[in-house]
């Protein structure tokens, strides 16, 4: 009988050989690619979509009067379609593949080149067209957000041509920067999942688009309290858990980095929530619902840019400050101006992201992320989150301002007086809820 064996072996040994070499060549161009980063990032990119749609889409549309709620949730649904089409055919390829200063290359045009086994530098245990798709889902989701500064009066067609324009002039540009191998990376600015890129970018154009269109009818005389609140506490609770993917997928892969992101980030959103709410508690003796719910996602913002490079505690300090800081900025700072910044998107998101990168600079810890901060005696890390707030800052007003204007050559950006009492569902969509 053993013989018998033995000789089949050798009979079969070089059937078995053949088909392993066959084999072999595919499994040494996927020896780098791990199935545990692969699943956790593909889990991660749908988080991410989650938060635009339907997280944000609830979010905004629960905050604005009943005649507004489809055509907020609209912008969205236009954000998500929009601009995937654009990052397949140009974004992705201008912001991660080159590594020049300013702007990478067209090397990945309409992903041309790109094959089931090649994998970006910048992430290497994945396949390149899941961290093509990860990234995607962070360009629709900061275009997104700067609807909600001018919610309840822009015209549809005035919004594609801003999220077009908005899209390649300033997100594009600014992720390269940071992300792509450009100058602010390379200076040592750190970013680990978007206050710069994001949030800031998002907070400061959403300011500026609110002072180019103008106040709402009625802003300071008329009740404009939001439609339906508990539309925008199921999309916070969507963004919130949408976050996990989007901070601790930025480790981009499934490691103890994503898990210390993810906990720093659930402990700031908690204590976002909790400050906001205390605050509102001392000053008005009722904690409202809008308030908690606007803690949180000032926690969540804040928390993005430090979250892969701080100690847990570090999380909620940051979140009591977020808390604070943005009640702060839309409270009395709003009032002190008198913009009208429909969803406070630059009282939460700018001003939340803007926190979170000086922030970084304060609290990073080298056994996280491997770069000290101030408390760890290492100042000029302060300073380089300085010159990227202030580059993007800059860079975000000025285009907003310009992409704007030339907008307005072509199309009007506003709706009429008469299309704005109907509401966007009427006049932009033909619709209405009941």
């Amino acid at each position: 009988m053993g013989a018998h064996l033995r000789r089949a072996a050798k009979l079969a040994a070089p059937v078995l050989l053949a088909v392993f070499s066959t084999v072999t060549p595919a499994s040494a161009a996927n020896s780098e690619i791990s199935s545990a980063d692969t699943a956790w990032m593909i889990v991660a990119t749908a988080l991410v979509l989650m938060m635009t749609i339907p997280g944000l889409a609830l979010f905004y549309s629960g905050m604005v009067r009943k005649k507004n709620v489809l055509g907020t949730m609209a912008q969205s649904l236009a954000a998500v379609a929009l601009i995937s089409i654009l990052w397949v055919a140009f974004g992705y390829s201008l912001v991660f593949v080159g590594d020049g200063p300013l702007l990478g290359g067209l090397r990945r045009w309409f992903l041309a080149g790109m094959t089931m086994d090649s994998v970006n530098p910048a992430a290497k245990t994945i396949p390149e067209a899941l961290f093509m798709l990860y990234q995607m889902t962070f360009a629709v989701i900061t275009v997104a957000l700067v609807a909600g500064s001018v919610a309840d009066r822009m015209r549809f067609s005035a919004y594609l041509l801003f999220s077009i324009g908005w899209f390649m002039l300033v997100y594009v540009p600014l992720a390269h920067w940071v992300w792509g191998g450009g100058f602010l990376g390379s200076a040592g600015v750190l970013d680990f999942a978007g206050g710069l890129v994001v949030h800031l970018s998002a907070g400061a154009g959403g300011l500026v688009a609110a002072l180019v269109v103008g106040r709402r009818r009625g802003y300071g005389t008329e009740n404009l309290s939001p439609f339906d609140l508990s539309l925008a506490v199921i999309g916070t609770g969507l963004l919130w858990v949408g976050w996990f993917g989007f901070n601790g997928g930025s480790a981009l892969g499934a490691n103890s980095r994503a898990v210390m992101a993810i906990i720093a980030t659930h402990l700031a959103a908690c204590a976002g929530a909790l400050t906001w709410g205390a605050i509102e508690w001392s000053i008005q003796r009722k904690p409202s619902v809008l308030g908690m719910i606007s803690g949180a996602v000032a926690g969540l913002g804040t928390i993005t840019p430090a979250s892969g490079f701080v100690e847990p505690w570090a999380g909620i300090v940051i979140g009591v400050i977020a808390g604070g800081v943005c009640f702060w900025a839309c409270t009395w700072l709003k009032r002190r101006f008198n913009y009208d910044d429909s969803l406070d998107v630059f009282g939460v998101h700018g001003i939340g992201g803007m926190s979170g990168v000086l922030l970084t600079g304060v609290f990073a810890s080298a056994s996280i992320g491997g770069a000290s901060g101030l408390l760890e005696g290492n100042p000029h890390l302060l300073l380089a989150q300085a010159y990227g707030v202030a580059v993007t800052l800059g860079w975000s007003v000025v285009v907003t301002y310009v992409l704007l204007k030339l907008v307005g050559l072509f199309v009007h950006i506003r709706v009429s007086t008469q299309q704005e009492l109907e509401g966007l569902d009427i006049s932009q969509h033909g619709e209405a809820l009941q």
